[in-house]
This record gives structure tokens, sequence and C-alpha cells, in this order.
């Protein structure tokens, strides 16, 4: 499986992340927010998504970002959201 080797805020409103196999991700708290992957954005049984993309505005920002155990980040947006765990494996996922 693909890690980080290093992951970068570039701003309030952008990370990147550089891959093991030297590849590297930008993704913007919109981007992030809209793709939330927890169960107040995805329903947890269906797997349908709940969340309407509609309502994220395209100015959302970081206010925190932390580091999950060894395999995901968490965000916390300026919207006040902060439930979504993103894994690593996720993440990349999302760069494809």
């Amino acid at each position: 499986m693909l890690e980080p080797t290093q992951i970068i805020e570039e701003s309030d409103s952008e990370v990147s992340i550089k891959w093991s196999d030297d590849s590297e991700t930008r993704y913007s708290a919109p981007q992030l927010r809209r793709v939330c992957p927890c169960a107040t954005c995805v329903d947890e049984w269906t797997g349908k998504k709940i969340l309407d993309e509609r309502n994220i505005a395209d100015d959302l920002t970081f206010s925190s970002i932390a580091i999950v155990g060894r395999y995901a980040l968490n965000f916390v947006f300026s919207d006040g959201h902060d439930t979504g765990i993103f894994s690593f494996k996720y993440l990349r996922e999302q760069s494809v």
C-alpha cells in the first residue's frame, strides 16, 4: 500500500501529500469536504451520499488538520464539520 512520506499544509485551504511512489497530490478544503466519508455525510448502511455538495462553499478552509494514528487525517473545516476520518487509502483513491 502506498503511504504518505510528507504532508504539507500549503495554505489554509490546501494540503498536499507526497506518496511513497514519489507522486504528489493536492487537495482543497472544499474538495475534501464534498467527499467526506463520515456517517453524517454518507449513510452507513446503504453507502448513499447524504451531503448535498452544492451546500459546500468554494471558499471553505481548514481550521485544523490532525493525523489519526498512522492511517488517516482528520480535518476540521471552517463550516464546523469535523467528524470525517480520511484514511490515507481513501485520500489516495480521491487523487485518481
